[in-house]
């Protein structure tokens, strides 16, 4: 997460001018008639909310003025799937600023790095793995699971510092010889927690996930019938 202190007015715009159409398209094709109708899906968007902001406000804020925390967004999109997951990111989001965890004005740069960027990537994942169609379960729970969140560490590590370094904050190369050991410090975490979540959710509530096909991969091994 990154403070408006280290951003300058040009960049805080942008921000907003991308994020805000993002939003409105999700909230157009969010399934807003099932999500009312379904007390099931109800629950498990203020859970994740719930989840998302407990996740973001374990963090570690440094004087500088960015903070660490795990990001948690791909084992959200595949519960909810891309719409509702960009809602339920920016409802957390909204959690934090009333807190004072927050600022109003970064919430546009923040919300690109942290929510659309994982969403974008998980979605394309689990789009790609469906069309592949492999019923191999372990197959979805890493590339839909571990991968995606893994991607989307050493992704948004690297656009962040891309946005600092356009800023003028940082200048390179001084620090480029421990870069690629504090990207895989963020990484591997973040693809354990993430994959662990979506391990959980295909063993115990499989019907919680959107993108999982429960008949393909939790279907019954075919038998030849015996010969009368």
């Amino acid at each position: 997460m990154i403070a408006s202190m280290l951003l300058n007015d040009t960049t805080l715009f942008w921000g907003w001018l991308l994020y805000g159409p993002i939003l409105l398209y999700a909230a157009w094709r969010a399934p807003w008639v099932e999500l009312f109708s379904d007390n099931r899906r109800q629950h498990l968007l203020f859970g994740t909310v719930l989840v998302l902001c407990i996740l973001w406000l374990v963090r570690r804020d440094f004087p500088s003025g960015l903070s660490f925390h795990f990001i948690g967004m791909t084992a959200v999109t595949l519960l909810l799937d891309w719409p509702l997951a960009i809602l339920a990111g920016f409802i957390a989001q909204l959690a934090l600023l009333s807190l004072g965890k927050q600022e109003f004005n970064v919430l546009g740069i923040n919300g690109l790095l942290l929510i659309i960027l994982p969403v974008f990537i998980a979605h394309s994942c689990a789009k790609a793995i469906e069309r592949l169609q492999p019923e191999n379960l372990f197959v979805y729970i890493f590339f839909s699971g571990f991968f995606p969140a893994a991607l989307t560490a050493v992704l948004c590590i690297l656009c962040s510092t891309f946005l600092l370094w356009s800023n003028g904050i940082y200048q390179f190369p001084p620090w480029l010889d421990g870069f690629s050991g504090m990207v895989l410090l963020v990484a591997f975490p973040e693809a354990f927690i993430n994959g662990m979540a979506v391990t959980a959710f295909v063993v115990f509530k499989p019907e919680w996930l959107e993108t999982f096909n429960y008949s393909r991969y939790l279907q019954a091994p075919w038998k030849d019938e015996p010969d009368q």
